[in-house]
């Protein structure tokens, strides 16, 4: 089994890759500031340290090398080349999680692949993951920097809601309020439980046909936005919520704060192939898919009232928005 370093290791996908490493019995050691954002397995080792300090990070890894390095805390390339300063020489394989929302936007052909371009003018964080894999080729190109990058498109877990308000939006829905849903809401979303984002992730550890190479992970249900809004609403107990749809391009200019994430990526019909990584992890499927996703989350949010945080601008936003697409006729 391997010697694994998560960066991170308590978000929402790393937190499932780390149990599903901790299952398969690697060795895992987690390094991050502490915060805890999710629990732990007992058999982890933790090293706490500030990623953004690489003094601090030497300090506390000390000498150890490992055979797998997994970053899912860099997002710009000064982060990705401060790891690579640290780890070169050091791992057998340094993981890298960029983004899907790297691929082309609008996508010219459906499904992606990983040959699909990189290029998103409109988001600046899809900017910063290519210009961070960029680096990280040149590594590989130039020294046999062992580095595989994965790109995760939209993953979840119970803690996460994929709507534009998040919670706010369930509670409008419990209201009888409207909820906001961006274009007609028919375009296709790939979403993916992070429980079946590990199966891949964890296939690839320490696996050297993945050196060198990237891997697209993200299931293959893909369902329309009018669904996801949908199932939350059955999950919810509302029978008949009350969505209004509203151009992405006029959300954009009203919250633009959503803008970038919305038309540089959720706004697109996007669908990918997953025969790449399927290839090395042939027990990579969807298991998992959002109604029975949403059923989790809404009993999650429902069991923990203390995380059911309403954001009061948001809130007002959306009234207005309803109130301009009703006066104009929308839906």
């Amino acid at each position: 089994m391997a010697n694994i370093l998560y960066i991170g290791g308590t978000g929402t996908i790393s937190a499932a890759c780390v149990r599903r490493s901790v299952a398969r019995g690697h060795d895992v050691t987690v390094l991050n500031r502490g915060s805890g954002r999710r629990p732990l397995p007992p058999e982890v080792r933790s090293i706490h340290a500030d990623v953004r300090d690489p003094e601090a990070v030497s300090a506390a890894l000390g000498s150890a090398d490992y055979d797998v390095v997994a970053d899912f805390l860099s997002f710009t390339p000064e982060h990705v080349a401060a790891g690579v300063r640290t780890f070169e020489g050091r791992t057998g394989q340094f993981i890298y999680i960029s983004s899907a929302s790297a691929y082309e936007k609008p996508p010219r052909r459906l499904p992606v692949t990983e040959s699909t371009p990189l290029r998103n003018p409109f988001w600046q964080y899809s900017r910063d993951k290519i210009a961070c894999e960029d680096l990280l080729v040149a590594a590989h190109r130039e020294r046999g920097f062992p580095v595989t990058i994965i790109r995760p498109s939209h993953t979840y877990d119970e803690r996460l809601l994929p709507t534009l308000g998040g919670w706010t939006d369930i509670a409008r829905m419990r209201e009888g309020r409207p909820v906001i849903i961006h274009g007609d809401g028919t375009s296709l979303w790939t979403i993916t439980h992070s429980d079946d984002f590990a199966v891949a992730f964890t296939g690839l550890l320490a696996n050297p046909e993945a050196i060198g190479d990237a891997f697209t992970i993200t299931g293959s249900h893909a369902p329309t936005w009018n669904q996801i809004y949908r199932w939350l609403a059955d999950a919810a107990g509302v029978a008949e919520p009350d969505f209004v749809h509203v151009a992405s391009d006029t959300i954009a200019a009203l919250a633009p704060h959503l803008g970038p994430g919305l038309i540089g990526d959720k706004s697109h019909s996007m669908v990918f192939d997953n025969a790449k990584v399927i290839g090395l992890v042939p027990e990579f499927r969807t298991t998992i898919t959002f109604d029975e996703g949403a059923r989790r989350i809404i009993a999650h949010y429902d069991a923990h009232p203390g995380e059911q945080r309403l954001d009061a601008d948001d809130d007002a936003l959306f009234d207005r928005m309803a109130a301009h697409a009703r006066s104009a006729g929308g839906s």
